[in-house]
């Protein structure tokens, strides 16, 4: 991956909807030449997917909450990543290092609801204790390549 297809990834997470013509002039291609990039992108599983940004708070789901679990088991194996999966309000879920296992995002609409599902995440299999960090403010949220300079 050079600078280019970097520049066309931090083009597409600001607006994946635009035109190829307008993605090739942003970075100095043809529309044709981005529009092979981004193929190749996708065919490489650089690109996993399209989606729309959500704003959570207008959609309902304004409480957000990182939750580290403690284990009795290892959480990536099924049956117990099957039931994590299966709660909706966990969006991403991460084996981790230290003295938590796992680490849960998970976002609701209040912190009761916060507590229900932290009862069901109790519930599974494995899972011994928990640690939750509620966030009070996000001030920023970066998107994988804008600002950044790696290369590979």
């Amino acid at each position: 991956m050079d600078g280019i297809d970097r520049a066309l990834l931090a083009q597409l997470q600001v607006d994946a909807t635009q035109s190829y013509a307008s993605l090739g002039r942003a970075v100095g291609l043809s529309a044709g030449s981005a529009h092979e990039r981004v193929r190749k992108l996708r065919e490489r599983g650089v690109i996993r997917r399209t989606a729309v940004d959500v704003d959570p708070a207008a959609a309902g789901r304004g409480v957000l909450s990182y939750v580290m679990l403690q284990a009795s088991a290892w959480m990536g194996d099924p049956p117990t990543r099957d039931a994590l999966a299966a709660i909706p309000e966990i969006q991403e879920a991460h084996i981790i290092a230290g003295s938590a296992s796992l680490l849960a995002k998970i976002r609701t609409s209040t912190t009761e609801e916060l507590q229900a599902v932290l009862r069901r995440v109790f519930a599974v299999d494995g899972v011994t204790g928990t640690q939750t960090i509620v966030v009070l403010e996000t001030f920023f949220e970066r998107p994988m390549f804008l600002g950044g300079n790696g290369s590979s």
